[in-house]
């Protein structure tokens, strides 16, 4: 009959006595409670072992021959600092103990003892080094608050809102979620909201770019493997749905996956279950929430073969599509003024805002680059800022040659009067929208339209 194995902190624990059946005995003890034990029947074996192995814990006696157990415990603490080391002596005394705890040790134990005592020390110990990482993990997501979440994405705009709304709402569900949008629109700060915003907020969020690995990397990158599956696997390596257990995996750049990879993720998804490389069975995926993004059109490469339907049937369960920053001009002026804080704060600087010419030219360029590209500009300017304030002269080129409507036209490709019509049309209503900070009144007025009209365009553009 196997043992009833216990989840614990301390993967293995190095036990170290020069009276055999000492060894023996804790080794029989602390088995059955769950760890895996090493012995060591001297200071020299268990120093070797240290530096050898990868221990959590070690019990070591006092009183040995040649090196004493003060001197391990000192040496040991050498080797790996975050070692939590139990001493134990059948010739205590509260000089002895003191010492022992100056050196490090976490506690001591004097003999004879109860097994039982032993194992309460160990389970206080694993109790403190989880609170421990707890608290690292803690502060580091404190750390992170600044940008992580809703609060980091800075908008107004109404196709904004609606798609915070719709994060918040299926935030708290493990469905699959696909975000597609351009590049540089923010894909992995939504799929970072959607954890944050969730249960899962407190495990890990692993990120993976499908179309930044080789294929064989790939799926050892995603699924892990075990030792000797080829020849480079020293060891079993976990992979990232494993990582991600109780958390969320997002998949960039889905649209790259090899075909190979997508049957083993379209397994994983249904199934719950995943094959690390070179594995004759299955491992059980316990809980992990998967999201997706892309740069392609998912559902034209699954008409032309490029990718599988039912894969892609499984991804796109709740589709996000991340608007273009042209497509929302309005949010430029704060998404502009808030980099420069940014900015300012990164460097030690002080620029107080952009000049409205600055800005004026801001909301006239088309940003192909989208958020990503303005905050690249908005450096560039920053640093090469005479003033106080980000003028005309400080903005590359690109941005002060003269832009008109028909740009917008000819980066489409569109040949149809009717269409190009409406793209420039669609495009006056939003930069006059821009220009008078949403008050449709006074748009209107720069549209020359009646303020009906606007609103029915409005509704008819979806803006």
């Amino acid at each position: 009959m196997g043992l009833i194995v216990k989840q614990t902190a301390f993967d293995q624990i190095l036990v170290v006595d020069d009276e055999e059946n000492i060894r023996l005995m804790l080794k029989t003890v602390l088995e059955k409670e769950g760890w895996r034990v090493a012995l060591s029947g001297s200071a020299a074996e268990a120093l070797t072992a240290l530096r050898a192995g990868s221990y959590q814990a070690m019990i070591s006696d006092i009183r040995m021959a040649k090196t004493s157990g003060l001197e391990l415990l000192s040496e040991s603490l050498t080797i790996d600092p975050q070692l939590v080391v139990v001493m134990m002596s059948a010739y205590g005394s509260v000089d002895t103990a003191i010492e022992a705890m100056k050196r490090g040790a976490y506690d001591y134990i004097a003999k004879p003892f109860k097994t039982d005592e032993v194992v309460l020390v160990l389970r206080k110990a694993e109790e403190r080094q989880r609170l421990k990482s707890e608290n690292i993990a803690l502060r580091s997501r404190l750390a992170e608050v600044e940008t992580t979440g809703l609060d980091n994405m800075v908008a107004r705009s109404v196709a904004m809102q609606r798609l915070f709304k719709t994060v918040r709402k299926i935030a708290e569900y493990k469905t699959t979620v696909l975000i597609q949008g351009e590049s540089g629109t923010g894909k992995e700060l939504v799929a970072r909201a959607l954890h944050d915003c969730s249960p899962r907020s407190d495990k890990s969020f692993v990120p993976v770019n499908c179309g930044a690995i080789p294929d064989n990397p790939l799926e050892s990158e995603l699924f892990g493997h075990v030792k000797g599956a080829f020849t480079d696997a020293m060891r079993d390596k976990l992979g990232l749905f494993q990582q991600a257990d109780g958390g969320t995996l997002f998949l960039d750049e889905i649209g790259e996956l090899p075909a190979n990879l997508q049957v083993k993720l379209l397994r994983a998804l249904q199934e719950e279950e995943i094959r690390p490389l070179g594995a004759e069975t299955d491992t059980k995926v316990v809980d992990v929430r998967v999201v997706a993004a892309t740069v392609r059109n998912l559902q034209e490469d699954v008409d032309e073969g490029l990718f599988r339907a039912d894969l892609f049937y499984r991804l796109n369960v709740v589709p996000l599509q991340l608007p273009s920053l042209r497509q929302r001009i309005e949010d430029v002026p704060l998404l502009a003024e808030h980099f420069v804080q940014r900015v300012n704060a990164r460097l030690g600087l002080s620029i107080a805002g952009i000049d409205p010419e600055a800005m004026r030219l801001f909301m006239d360029y088309r940003w192909p680059g989208n958020v990503r590209e303005l905050e690249n500009t908005i450096e560039h300017a920053v640093v090469l800022a005479d003033g106080n304030r980000v003028s005309v002269e400080s903005l590359p080129a690109k941005l002060r040659e003269k832009s008109d409507p028909m740009e917008i036209v000819r980066q489409s490709g569109c040949l149809s009067i009717k269409k190009a019509s409406r793209m420039i049309e669609e495009e006056l209503i939003r930069r006059a929208l821009a220009q008078t900070n949403g008050n449709r009144t006074a748009a209107s007025k720069l549209l020359e339209i009646s303020h009906r009209a606007l609103l029915y365009k409005i509704k008819d553009y979806a803006i």
